[in-house]
This record gives structure tokens, sequence and C-alpha cells, in this order.
């Protein structure tokens, strides 16, 4: 009896692995970026001895474990209406995964300077130093300068956010502040790397407006400036290119994802642009960052969040796509720089309990909306009563007055949700510049009525934020290829750096 009961047992434990294999959701968007189960099994058994011929490095900006897992969630419960699924971004499914500590020389709390520079030299330094030690007197050369020099790889480098902006920088400039726009524009024009896309230099001409503009140096410098998607589209193998993205947000960004144009061209598309432009005979490095995960969780938004780690993991299909053509040639690499805002996935006032499709209200992003709505608010001074019309539209959230019987309990406005709203409104009309401590805790620095927005959605949803700067929870890192797993383990984001140059064997 003893030995048959083994037997059941081994069957049923047989017939339950294939349904769990069966039922794990596939992967966001997912149409040609399938990882073959034959490359996974090379990955695994590969000791790495081989110098990778083409290398990815993703780095999600503010990204850790929570941007990720909410991204999962929201993905599969959105998907299934409701249900308490999952559906795995591409990479959660790499074969290797570690972890990664983020402190810098001056905190747990590090910022994206210094954590890039860790990431792209190997060193700690400041934060909001580019590559460069605390003494600001020594410079570090990044793996993608050291590529370039001793291997003759190719360089790419694009992000959401602006092509001068810390994380992009720091693999081509060495600055003691990060904040040195138009000098760092300068040094990314003397790389001489092959293509950088994304959003617009800050400081073109400088502080003071009066230097001669980065974009028509670059030009003198045989670089090819693609301002239109059209012109970016037409660009060709081997040239030397500067793509600024044709539709400009925030600060000269990319749009929120939440926020794009069917039309518009999104980070995969800049990504798939790249590899055309690099691919040569001799290889390539490519760093992608999806910064735009920063700045959404900075101001405590988590549709955006959300939509633009989704986006992120839409760019790395692309790679995906890549490597599946060139397995035993490629390795990707996921990663963040450091968490933001401190993101958790339950709220206090939610118990035990999720509310994520909620979140499917939101329809636009807290920065659009501040542009285009809040400001004509407080240039008209708008009734409340409009104001929360407009809420309603676009955040899904309605006063208890507004309410029928097809409102969806979970966003009806409470008495204490509603006062909270209307004292925001008040604020954001009052136009202050002081905070005192209550008002920042309760508003960062960021627009009163917006912010309060996003957080009674975010709760109502069941997630939370504990601050609007940056945390110091270690960052996952997922490897996929050639020499993928060297990056198994928990380690220091220095190790990043340190396994591609034993991989590359640059120096």
């Amino acid at each position: 009896m003893k030995g048959k009961s083994k037997r059941v047992l081994s069957a049923v434990l047989v017939v339950l692995l294939i349904a769990v294999t069966i039922i794990i959701p596939t992967r966001y968007n997912n149409v040609n970026a399938s990882i073959s189960q034959t490359s996974i099994s090379k990955v695994v058994k590969k000791t790495g001895t081989k110098a990778p011929k083409y290398i990815f490095l993703f780095i999600g900006d503010g990204m850790s474990y929570p941007q990720i897992q909410a991204t999962s969630y929201y993905l599969g419960t959105t998907e299934s209406k409701g249900g308490v699924k999952t559906q795995a971004l591409s990479f959660m499914n790499f074969p290797i995964a570690g972890s990664a500590q983020t402190f810098d020389s001056t905190s747990f709390c590090p910022d994206s300077a210094s954590t890039a520079t860790s990431i792209s030299t190997g060193h700690k330094t400041y934060s909001g130093t580019i590559n460069m030690d605390t003494t600001f007197t020594t410079s570090y050369e990044t793996i993608a300068e050291k590529l370039k020099k001793q291997l003759g790889y190719k360089v790419g480098v694009v992000s959401s956010v602006n092509m001068n902006h810390a994380t992009p920088a720091a693999f081509y400039a060495h600055q003691a502040s990060r904040n040195n726009y138009y000098e760092i524009g300068l040094e990314m024009i003397s790389s001489n790397f092959d293509y950088f896309a994304g959003g617009e230099l800050l400081k073109p001409t400088g502080n003071n407006k009066d230097k001669t503009s980065l974009y028509e140096l670059a030009k003198k410098e045989g670089y090819q400036v693609a301002t239109t998607q059209a012109a970016a589209a037409n660009l060709s193998a081997g040239s030397k290119s500067i793509v600024v993205s044709e539709k400009l947000a925030d600060s000269g960004s990319m749009s929120y994802e939440i926020d794009a144009a069917s039309d518009e061209w999104h980070l995969s598309d800049y990504v798939e642009k790249g590899i055309e432009v690099l691919n040569n005979k001799k290889g390539f490095f490519m760093m992608v960052e999806g910064g735009k995960i920063d700045w959404a969780c900075h101001a405590n938004d988590a549709a955006s969040t959300i939509h633009d780690t989704a986006a992120f993991s839409d760019a790395v299909d692309v790679a995906i796509e890549f490597y599946n053509e060139h397995p035993e040639e490629t390795l990707i690499l996921v990663t963040g720089d450091h968490e933001t805002g401190g993101l958790t996935i339950g709220f206090a006032g939610t118990n035990y309990d999720t509310y994520l499709t909620n979140l499917e209200n939101q329809k636009i992003s807290y920065a659009k909306y501040d542009s285009q709505y809040v400001a004509n608010y407080k240039k008209n001074a708008t009734n409340f009563t409009a104001v929360l019309a407009d809420i309603e539209k676009y955040f899904g959230l309605v006063a208890k007055n507004k309410a029928t019987s097809s409102t969806n309990k979970n966003l009806i406005l409470t008495e204490y949700e509603y006062n909270k709203l209307y004292d925001a409104y008040q604020m954001t009309l009052k136009q202050t510049k002081e905070l005192d401590e209550n008002e920042y805790v309760l508003y960062g620095t960021y627009e009163p009525l917006t912010v309060t927005i996003t957080h009674i959605l975010n709760n109502k949803s069941g997630i939370d934020f504990t601050s609007y700067s940056h945390t110091g929870l270690p960052v996952p890192v997922f490897a996929i290829g050639n020499g993928a797993e060297l990056f198994e383990g928990y380690y220091d984001n220095t190790d990043i750096y340190k396994s591609v140059a034993k991989l590359t064997k640059v120096k």
C-alpha cells in the first residue's frame, strides 16, 4: 500500500505541475518576443567564458520589486476583470535573477547620478555626482567608453527622459554635478557614441542661453539630428545619430505611456531603431532607461508608474527578439538604479484587499492634468463642482451626491476624502510656495489637488507610497544570455559593472 500511495502521490504532483505550467499567464503584449526554452537551457549551462557580442542594459529608473510586481498584478487582474491573477513581464521569466544594493557615498537612499555611476563604472560616489570620485578630482571611465575604445563596439544610449539627464549621462559624462547640463551635452557629443535617443537636451544653449547650441555642435561633429519620427525612421544603419522625441511632454521628456497617442513612438520603437543603427560585425552596447517610472513614483502616481513599467517591458521585448536570433552572442540585463516613492501593495484602509482595477479609471498622468487642467483652474478660480466633474472624467472618483446605482462603490468619495480634495484645491488656488511640515507630508512639492487625487485613487486601489523621494530598497537584476549566470545572487550594484567588465575583458 505504501508503494502504491507513493506512486499515486507522484502522479498527482506531475498533474499539478503540468496544470500550473498551463495556467501561468503570458507576458504583457508579447507578440514575437518569446524566449525559446532551448535558448534558456543553453544559458543555464554556459560558463560565460566568451564575451557577449551584443549587450543590452535596461535600467528602470526608480524601479524595484514593488513597481514590477504592481504592474504584473495590475495587468493580470485587469485582463481577468478583477481576478487574483498575475501577468508576468517578459524579463520576469529570465532564467537568472539577482538583487543589488544601491547605497552610495552619501546615503542609503541614493540618487540616480551616483547609482548609475556605480553601475557604469563600479565605483561609489556622492549623490548628484556623475563618474567622479568624492574629491571631484578623479574621473571614472565607463563600461560604454571602454567597450567602444578597447573592443570597437558601437554604443547607444536611450532614455524616455532627457538625453543629458543623470542616468544616460552616467554612461558618457564626468561631472561633479548632474545639473551641469550644457557641459554634459558637450561630453555627449565628444563621446563619439553612435546612437542617442529620447527627450530633448536640457539647457542646449547653456544656463544663460548664450552658448552655441548643442544640436549645432553635434551636427558639426557628424551627427544626424532627427527631431521627427519620419526623420528617425529614415536613419540608415551605421549612421551617427541623435533622435529627439517628436512629441515632447513635461520638461521636454517623452510622453508618459498613459498619455501617449496611438501614432507616437514608444520606448520600444527607439530601441528597435537603435538596433538597426548599431548592428555591426564587431558588436554593440545599448543602455536603455525607462526614466519616467521614476518621475511618476516621485509624484505618487501609481497608474502612470504601472503604464510606464509595462512600456519598459515592451522595450525589453525588442531586445528579446534580437536575442532569439543571436542567442549565443547576446546578453540582456534588466535592473533598476534605485526604488522611488516607497511604493507598497497594500493600504490600511483596504485591509487585506486590493482593487487594482480601479486604476483603469485614470486616463491621464498627473503631469498632463497639471498642465492642461489645473493651470486653468488657477487662472480662472474654477468652481469646485466643475473641478469634481473633471476628476470623475479623468480619474473615476465620484462625489457621493453624483453617484448612481451603477457607480462602482469603491470609487465613491467618502466625506473624509471629499474634504481632503476640497482642502487640497484651496491650497492649489493659494499657489503658496511655503509649505509647513504637515502640508509637505500631504503634498510634497507637487500640486496639492493633483497629488491628493492620485493618493485617493491609489489608496482605494490598495496601493500606497511612503515618500516623494528615493528609498533604500535593493533592486532586482534579471539576466539572460552569454554570461548571465554571473548576475545571480545578492551583491552590490558596483558588481554589475565588474561582471560585464569580466565577461568582456575590458580594463
